[in-house]
């Protein structure tokens, strides 16, 4: 599992704030099809926020370690029934995502009048 300082996570509690659950756990709790769902989230967000149906407190937060533990990620916040989850992306995926545009050539600037005349 990953540990976050305090001022990143504070910066992704800003961030997850706007967006809606990725992925709903029902009542049965985590099965793999809802591991691998949730895995395949965060390979494409990164944060994501999840919404569990069980009325336990205790079993919700146990719960909320387990899909960290397995999952690898880092527990941001706990508020209620929903989880906020975050895990960075590998490495080769960032090089893919984070591809810059070759720089523009500069233009030369454009001559006026006067450099014409002679």
């Amino acid at each position: 599992m990953l540990t976050l300082t305090v001022s990143r996570r504070r910066e992704l509690k800003a961030l997850a704030h706007s967006i809606n659950p990725v992925v709903t756990i029902g009542k049965v709790g985590l099965s793999t099809s809802v591991i691998e769902e949730l895995g395949q989230g965060l390979l494409s967000h990164e944060l994501i926020k999840v919404k569990v149906q069980l009325d336990d407190r205790i079993a919700r937060k146990a719960l909320f370690e387990e899909v960290c533990e397995k999952l690898g990620a880092a527990p941001v916040q706990h508020i209620g029934k929903i989880f906020i989850i975050y895990r960075p992306r590998p490495e080769e995926e960032n090089k893919k995502l984070n591809v810059q545009p070759p720089f523009k050539k500069k233009r030369e600037p454009r001559r006026s009048k006067r450099s014409f005349q002679g």
